[in-house]
Parts: structure tokens; sequence; C-alpha cells
């Protein structure tokens, strides 16, 4: 089963410096809860996630490398393990007063919950992105 999500929000920060911190590999991993370790061997970076309660009992190695990057307002990256394929995008448009932050998930799950816990956290891992970004924060209307 697959689930798509799709959130944006406004900061009153410039795009380039917005584009600094979520097209860096470390920072994405490091926003997302269940990521407990992450490695960068520079061609891809490998996030070792685990999942709470019943959906896994250990860590699952997820390698992650980006499928397209277009300075300073888009990037596109793709998560491939045993128990799930992410895809993840980021689009930043300038605005007036700072910049717009489009994100966009796919997860097709493997194992029977992982879409259902994608679902259940994806408004707290997006506040999680959103906390990257040092200034202030207006979600858009979903």
């Amino acid at each position: 089963m697959t689930v798509e999500v799709e959130r944006s929000f406004d900061v009153e920060t410039s795009q380039g410096e917005v584009w600094d911190l979520l097209a860096n590999d470390e920072n994405r991993a490091r926003a997302i809860d269940v990521v407990a370790r992450f490695e960068d061997d520079g061609d891809e970076t490998i996030w070792y996630v685990k999942l709470p309660g019943p959906l896994s009992s250990r860590t699952m190695a997820v390698r992650t490398w980006d499928l397209e990057r277009d300075p300073p307002g888009y990037v596109k990256f793709v998560g491939r393990s045993k128990a799930m394929d992410v895809t993840g995008e980021h689009e930043l448009t300038e605005r007036e007063t700072g910049c717009r932050v489009r994100n966009r998930f796919v997860v097709d799950g493997k194992i029977p919950g992982v879409e259902r816990f994608f679902r259940r956290n994806i408004d707290d891992e997006i506040d999680n992105i959103m906390s990257l970004v040092p200034t202030t924060v207006r979600p858009v209307e979903r």
C-alpha cells in the first residue's frame, strides 16, 4: 500500500538559506525522529531507522540518494529498504518576505502498518523540518 502526503509552510528566511538546510542529506536525516543514526559515504546516505512497536523489532538500513537537484529550489530524493521505499521532495519558492517550502513524500510500505505510521506521524516530522529553519514559520492551509 502507498501513502502520499504533502505539506507546505512559509518562512521569513531567504530561499538560499533554506536550501542550504534542506538540501543537506545529514539535516534531512536528523529531522526524522525514527532515524537512529546515519552514515554518508559521498554517493548515498544510509539512514538506520527504528520504527516503534510491532512494526519492527530491529533497526532497518534505508539507503537514500538524490534523484534530482536544482539549486536553490528543488531536491528530490529516494530511500530504499526491505520495509519501505520513500520518495521525498522539497520545493522552495521565493516569496516577498522569504520563501514557501513544499514537502511531498510518497511511502510504499512492504510490511503492514508502515503507511499508517507514516500518515499518523508526518505532521510531527514536518514540524522537525520546520525547526531546521531559524525563523518565523507559517503553515500553509492543508
